[in-house]
């Protein structure tokens, strides 16, 4: 049982604080280099990627938030470099796909075998219909790579040429996004959006193909230590969701890390379940950030965790047609102190160098004309990072005209 009990204030700073979010960006764009990037994935873990492009890619987002202007192809750099020994992120299956740092691909090897002997409903369809396809796809990358699906299908004259649609793949798409999901590839690189994929041997650094493969449970269990570092504090579930393990594993696991000292059982005043605090947490008395939050940003990712939180509830509405949307399309929520204090649609108008707020929220409680002042630095921040010229406030939501005049 817990000994320590602490405010749902304390948690929400503690919360803040692991993810980087807790002191102001400074005015102008920052000088990073590779050991920032570094350091900062480390800290949060990973970056979930995904494909909507309505502003900027998902991956990109995260690190804006907490380093402000920075140039975006370091991240490229440490993703998809020339040579495989520059490699300090991985592309794989984390939380949902994902970079990671690269020294964490042994304690995922445990999900790529359960791809392997688990059910996989195309895969087992393609087997059926097509003997023998993964393997010429393996040995097509193996010969040729890097490669993408498209021009493996060319140099197989695949079968099964995919319809029209979003979900739709081809026989040879799905042939080489299983052997990604088994670790037999990976990406070597990305083309826009599209993956080429390489022999996974061809892509790690020797040392991370040299190193042991540990037992799953060990696996787990580390993987569970870096989500309670990345949360600060959460609860079980919380902590099982960053890296998608399964809540009675995570259970166990951090019952150990109690007995190692890793974590500390605490008691949040008004959450009904029992939260888990990180040695290295820090819990500061008062937290001043600012930052606008994508979607797929760790803080938030986990809306049960977010209305938890922050009294905030957050839902993507990117696949709710139109009218039936609430707050927009690609909604980022505005982080200042530690309140969440207003939501804003996005979108980057790259045609007419326009940054589009196509509609602006303030939350209940707060005042319109600070929630419009810090969004309005926020916005000019993020206007000079994608490299364009204007803020474009829509006549849209209750702070529009507040942060058209604060603009």
């Amino acid at each position: 049982m817990p000994q320590l009990q602490i405010t749902a204030a304390q948690a929400r700073r503690t919360a803040i604080a692991a993810q980087g979010l807790s002191a102001p960006l400074p005015a102008a764009a920052g000088a990073y280099n590779r050991g920032h990037l570094r350091r900062l994935v480390d800290r949060i873990g990973l970056l979930q990627i995904d494909s909507v492009n309505v502003l900027a890619r998902a991956h990109y987002l995260p690190l804006f938030s907490r380093l402000g202007q920075y140039r975006v192809d370091l991240l490229a750099g440490a993703a998809w470099p020339a040579r495989p020994a520059d490699r300090t992120l991985l592309e794989t299956w984390a939380h949902e796909a994902s970079l990671v740092p690269i020294e964490l691909q042994p304690l995922l090897r445990w999900r790529q075998r359960k791809f392997v002997d688990g059910p996989w409903s195309s895969a087992a369809k393609l087997r059926a219909e097509h003997p023998g396809f993964l393997e010429d796809v393996l040995a097509v990358v193996r010969d040729h790579g890097p490669l993408s699906a498209g021009e493996i299908e060319k140099v197989l004259e695949a079968p099964g040429r995919g319809k029209p649609g979003w979900w739709e793949w081809s026989a040879t798409k799905t042939a080489s996004e299983y052997l990604f999901a088994v670790g037999a590839i990976g990406t070597s690189f990305r083309r826009g959006f599209e993956r080429v994929y390489d022999l996974t041997e061809r892509i790690l650094p020797a040392a991370v193909l040299a190193t042991p493969t540990p037992a799953e449970f060990e696996a787990k269990k580390a993987l569970i230590a870096r989500s309670a570092r990345a949360h600060g504090i959460g609860t079980v579930g919380d902590l099982a969701d960053y890296y998608r393990i399964r809540n009675d594993d995570a259970k166990r696991a951090l019952l150990e890390l109690v007995e190692d000292g890793d974590v500390l059982p605490v008691q949040v005043r008004g959450w009904r379940d029992i939260a888990f605090l990180h040695r290295d947490a820090k819990m500061p008395r008062k937290v001043t950030g600012r930052a606008l939050l994508c979607p797929f940003d760790p803080l938030i990712w986990e809306r049960a965790r977010t209305e938890r939180l922050f009294d905030f509830r957050y839902r993507i509405e990117i696949y709710t047609p139109a009218p039936k949307r609430v707050y927009g399309y690609y909604v980022f929520p505005l982080l200042v102190g530690d309140e969440l204090v207003g939501r804003f649609d996005l979108k980057s108008d790259r045609a007419t160098g326009r940054l589009l707020v196509q509609a602006a929220w303030h939350e209940p409680g707060t005042v319109p004309g600070e929630v419009a002042q810090a969004a309005s630095a926020e916005l000019s921040r993020m206007a000079r990072w994608l490299d364009l010229d204007e803020v474009a406030i829509m006549p849209r939501g209750n702070l529009h005209g507040a942060l058209a005049a604060a603009m």
